[in-house]
């Protein structure tokens, strides 16, 4: 049985992520596309590696109202919402209630978006390949949502990339994206930051200065 062995931060995760996409190398029809917060120093890598462009594609957690931590589903660029549909009959959360969550975390979907982008345009995706990555999956909720936004902007191709998931996510996502990428897949997953030596969080202000960074500013 190979060795597990964990990334020391994302950024050495987004390395050694790279290695796995090299099929992608210098392609001008790839744009790699990070989901905030976490996901971006790992897609920064993934793009330097590449040498294709970076961008973020936010995705926000819709909450059960009075237990935020539980998601009831999530919400992507573009309007795009994925429910948890056991949670939701479960909990018999109303329609009214859905909808007053997912519109309150679109208004913070926007803000960061705008603030994150420093008033660059997003980028136009028709016809390319698209890759999407995070820091790792857990549910598979939010990169869910990802997918299905992305596709709406009519990709040539959807590619999901993360450095760690747990198994049944990754297997959920094949039958989303058109690839999945994920160079640690370990049976005990319980959470993505067991994998890593530095999970610390990652800052909107670093966030900001690798997008920059990544556009030669």
């Amino acid at each position: 049985m190979a060795q597990v062995v964990a990334f020391r931060d994302r950024r050495e995760a987004g390395r050694r992520l790279a290695d796995d996409l090299s099929g992608y190398t210098g392609r001008h029809d790839v744009v790699v596309l990070a989901l905030p917060r976490g996901g971006v120093p790992v897609g920064y890598e993934v793009a330097q590696a590449l040498g294709v462009p970076l961008d973020v594609f936010l995705v926000r957690k819709v909450g059960v109202p009075g237990h935020a931590e539980l998601a009831m589903g999530a919400i992507a660029t573009g309007g795009v919402m994925v429910r948890n549909q056991s949670v939701i009959d479960a909990l018999r959360i109303s329609e009214r209630d859905i909808d007053a969550v997912a519109a309150r975390e679109g208004e913070e979907l926007e803000r960061r978006e705008g603030a994150y982008r420093d008033g660059r345009p997003a980028p136009d995706v028709a016809g390319k390949t698209v890759i999407l990555v995070d820091d790792g999956l857990a549910t598979g909720a939010s990169m869910k949502a990802a997918v299905r936004a992305v596709r709406a902007l009519k990709p040539a191709a959807v590619v999901v990339a993360v450095p760690t998931a747990a198994p049944p996510s990754v297997a959920e996502m094949r039958a989303e994206a058109d690839e999945v990428v994920c160079p640690l897949m370990p049976e005990s997953f319980m959470a993505v930051g067991q994998w890593y030596h530095d999970f610390s969080p990652t800052t909107d202000e670093e966030v900001r200065q690798l997008l920059a960074d990544a556009a030669g500013g």
